[in-house]
């Protein structure tokens, strides 16, 4: 059986990287098969790949989650309790991995922060009965473990549920793609801009920012040249002992609402508003830069952009997004400017 996966995940990738995901992806289906393309996500070699975006766990007891180093972009959003939550996107077929979890379910914040890179494939685990319309209304491909084989979300017999349900994304997107031929968009141009860093800024050791029952906290390492990330006081370790964390870090301030959704105890579903405008910070090279993030309607990107307007340049890799409606806390001796 082992030996008949591992043929599986060869041939997916095989087979990714030749399919084509509908008309709008023909156009731009040539760059899975070129190494030396730029995923447009990152700015890093791989090309670009069939978007698909995984919801994760982000309890102490998902602790530590499985490859989200191998993510491009991670959303962290607040759910029910003050808690929080994350959406990992994985677009460059070279660095996707085998396993990636743990798997929970989705929340009324996915769709517009999803909407902006297209037609996406979606993995989760559930969602409340009333919010499942709104998912079939979506703009994006419904990849739950609802319509899913235990080979595609399999449980790690050495996590408890509900933290222990792991997604295969190669045997999922061969399935969904090459065998279904179902339509998910390839990576775009996401919104933001690679460059050298603005002028000013300020530098920082690091930084905390936080929901009412979460705590994320950020150093920055000379060394690795990233932002290392620590989870409610403790490092943000993956399953694979690398410590989590990106050349780029956003603090994007939003508004967040009670939705009409709630849990099954009862905990009010809040909603994290990603359309519009407002304040963020950009954190890169050991510096802070206030900036503005600009969405005109949820299916288009979100800019960022200096107080002058000019591009609030990202340091190619990884980011991570933290979207919070309380102000960070730096501590270095010069405070930071604020964009008001």
């Amino acid at each position: 059986m082992k030996k008949f996966f591992a043929l599986a995940l060869v041939a997916s990738t095989f087979i990714l990287s030749m399919s084509l995901c509908g008309p709008s992806s023909q156009k731009n289906s040539s760059d899975l098969a070129k190494p030396e393309s730029l995923n447009l996500v990152t700015n890093l070699p791989g090309g670009n790949g069939p978007v698909l975006a995984v919801k994760i766990d982000d309890t102490p007891a998902a602790h530590p989650q499985l490859n989200l180093e191998k993510a491009d972009v991670l959303y962290i959003e607040q759910v029910e309790g003050g808690l929080s939550r994350i959406a990992a996107l994985f677009t460059n077929p070279t660095t996707l991995p085998e396993e990636v979890g743990p798997v929970r379910s989705a929340r009324i914040s996915d769709l517009d922060i999803l909407a902006q890179y297209g037609h996406v494939g979606f993995a989760f685990s559930g969602a409340q009965k009333l919010f499942y319309p709104k998912i079939d209304a979506a703009n994006l491909e419904n990849l739950s473990a609802d319509h899913e084989p235990q080979a595609i979300y399999s449980r790690d017999v050495n996590r408890q549920a509900p933290t222990n349900l792991i997604l295969h994304p190669k045997l999922l997107l061969k399935k969904s793609i090459s065998d279904e031929k179902r339509v998910i968009d390839l990576a775009k141009n996401p919104g933001w801009s690679f460059g050298a860093a603005p002028t000013g800024g300020v530098g920082i050791d690091d930084v905390t920012f936080s929901w009412p029952a979460s705590k994320y906290s950020a150093s920055w390492s000379s060394k690795e040249k990233r932002w290392l990330l620590s989870y409610n006081g403790s490092p943000d370790l993956s399953a694979s002992g690398m410590q989590l964390g990106s050349p780029t870090l956003i603090i994007q301030k939003v508004v967040i609402t009670p939705s009409i959704y709630h849990d099954k105890v009862g905990g009010v579903t809040p909603f994290s508003q990603t359309v519009g405008s407002g304040t963020a910070y950009l954190l890169r090279d050991g510096k802070a830069y206030p900036i503005f993030w600009n969405r005109v309607s949820a299916d288009k990107p979100t800019t960022w952009t200096l107080k002058d307007g000019s591009p609030a340049n990202f340091v190619r890799g990884q980011i991570w997004i933290a979207l919070t409606d309380s102000e960070p806390k730096f501590t270095k001796s010069a405070a930071v400017a604020t964009t008001k």
